[in-house]
């Protein structure tokens, strides 16, 4: 895939949301059936590490490997995949499974609304499978295609957090027809590359692109169905939900709106300056017709979302690796306004705060992000997201956060032999603006979050993993996520959310 340096390691497992699906919810038996995946899973994780002490897969066919920077795989090293994919075909064909189980156990709640997180245990299982296929159609042109199958749901019909624990999980839309659980197009991306150089630098084919070599300094053109996560917002420590976090606002800026159907897609235009050390990238996409809608609104004149991002390589520490990237987004749509729904519900004409009646197409909602990686040394990496947006009008099509802050780091596993397994930590908190928490507290609803009434306090997130490769492609995960506040409502939890993944490549 030609993205920068920065970008290569998360673009085999691009950033996805997927189909809803009915939750599987076992009130009593969730904490022991939970445990007993927990066990399992470390099981496993022991057998492997006692049986290939040095093992050397690398990780992923197109990410960069995520091994030591020092490191190198064995001549004899497995497959990178279950079955293996030549760099010499025009054609690319891969597909991944990534399988997770989350529950939580009870948790203290003075109350609850018809948007909150339950209180009594639960067990949830969600699945996704995407099957990529790209064609290289000249040497400086691509196409790709990919289909993606989603089934299972998430804890809570995925409502009452605001960075909720599982990424492979979306939104139930509140308004339109349910999403169908049947097969469909994730992908179709055409990519031209204008050359403004000479000279030329090797780049890894793979299921986002399949150009081997790309200018040193070029224009890169991309049209069609797309997530904009796959470029914008790109971190290799804390974007690879198959490999690394699982929490919303753990992979992604939580306060970047980001124009995205339900299933987290949209169609879009995308233009791509690369040079050296520094990058600006543009995009020009869709809005969903409504607040966590599945169709999106075809004219421009009246909705659509820019996003800017200008990437730098700066050397921070010397001979270490930092990237650096600013975020700035305008969305325009057909958007409420959460003053004027409090206004609406004090003067007695809704019975409650309705964001709802107060959408007026043509609002605009903006704001900004910072995105930091930083290789401390060859087996660790930190990495923080700052975001912020203006908080009036109402969350749209990612998640309820006006501000986040994060901070985290990964540690590959070759202390222990184990250079292709990784352990990482994050810290985050979410926050939302004054009118936001006051439609919440006077009982208005969002498409996430409504719990009746609301004692604000930030969202307080912290999640730990442990992802170990098993074998070629297969890899197994545990998973830590512990919530306070959840819905940013200190009347509620904290609430222990564990979790195993299973994630096999091919």
């Amino acid at each position: 895939m030609p993205f920068t340096n920065a970008q290569q390691e998360t673009a085999a497992d691009p950033r996805r949301r997927s189909a809803k699906g009915m939750i599987v919810s076992h009130e009593r038996r969730a904490p022991f059936q939970l445990g007993c995946l927990w066990i399992l899973l470390a099981a496993l994780a022991l057998f492997c590490s006692a049986v290939h002490a040095q093992d050397a897969a690398p990780a992923d066919a197109a990410r960069q490997s995520s091994a030591p920077a020092n490191s190198q795989p064995a001549a004899d090293q497995e497959p990178e995949t279950i079955f293996s994919h030549s760099d010499a075909n025009r054609w690319w064909l891969s597909g991944q499974i990534n399988i997770i189980t989350q529950g939580h156990g009870g948790f203290h709640a003075l109350y609850s609304g018809p948007n909150s997180l339950k209180p009594s245990s639960e067990i949830a299982n969600s699945r996704i499978f995407t099957l990529y296929t790209a064609l290289r159609l000249t040497n400086a042109s691509d196409i790709v295609f990919d289909l993606e199958e989603a089934s299972g749901g998430g804890i809570s019909n995925s409502l009452g957090v605001a960075g909720y624990p599982n990424i492979d999980v979306v939104r139930i839309p509140g308004e339109g027809t349910p999403l169908s659980t049947a097969p469909y197009v994730a992908r179709a991306i055409f990519r031209y590359v204008f050359s403004l150089t000479d000279k030329a630098e090797d780049a890894e084919v793979g299921p986002l692109g399949m150009l081997k070599s790309l200018p040193a300094r070029r224009l890169e053109f991309r049209v069609g169905k797309m997530s904009l996560a796959d470029f914008f917002d790109v971190n290799p420590v804390g974007s690879d939900s198959h490999f690394q976090f699982m929490n919303w606002t753990a992979v992604n800026n939580g306060a970047w709106d980001f124009a995205a159907d339900t299933r987290g897609y949209t169609y879009a235009g995308m233009l791509e300056y690369d040079y050296h050390t520094w990058a600006i990238r543009f995009a020009e996409a869709l809005m969903p017709t409504v607040a966590n809608g599945i169709a999106l609104d075809g004219d421009l004149a009246r909705a659509r979302s820019e996003n800017l991002e200008i990437e730098f390589h700066p050397h921070v520490i010397s001979d270490k690796p930092a990237q650096v990237r600013l975020l700035s987004y305008v969305n325009h749509a057909n958007m409420g306004d959460y003053r004027e729904a409090i206004d609406l519900f004090l003067q007695g004409k809704t019975p409650a705060p309705d964001i709802v009646a107060t959408r007026e197409q043509g609002r605009i909602k903006y704001g900004f992000g910072v995105n930091l990686e930083q290789q401390v040394w060859g087996s660790l990496r930190a990495f923080g997201r700052f975001g912020w947006n203006s908080g009036t009008h109402e969350s749209f099509a990612y998640t309820e956060v006006d501000q986040t802050f994060e901070l985290g780091a990964d540690y590959a596993g070759g202390t222990w032999h184990r250079p292709y397994d990784k352990a990482g930590l994050a810290i985050v908190t979410n926050g939302i603006s004054g009118d936001h928490r006051e439609y919440l507290k006077l009982g208005g609803l969002g498409f996430l979050l409504g719990d009746g009434d609301l004692t604000y306090g930030r969202e307080n997130i912290v999640e730990g993993y442990y992802n170990a490769h098993l074998w070629r492609g297969v890899y197994a995960a545990l998973d830590l996520q512990h919530i306070n506040n959840p819905g940013y409502n200190q009347n509620r939890g904290p609430v222990l959310v564990p979790a195993v993944r299973l994630h096999i490549e091919f």
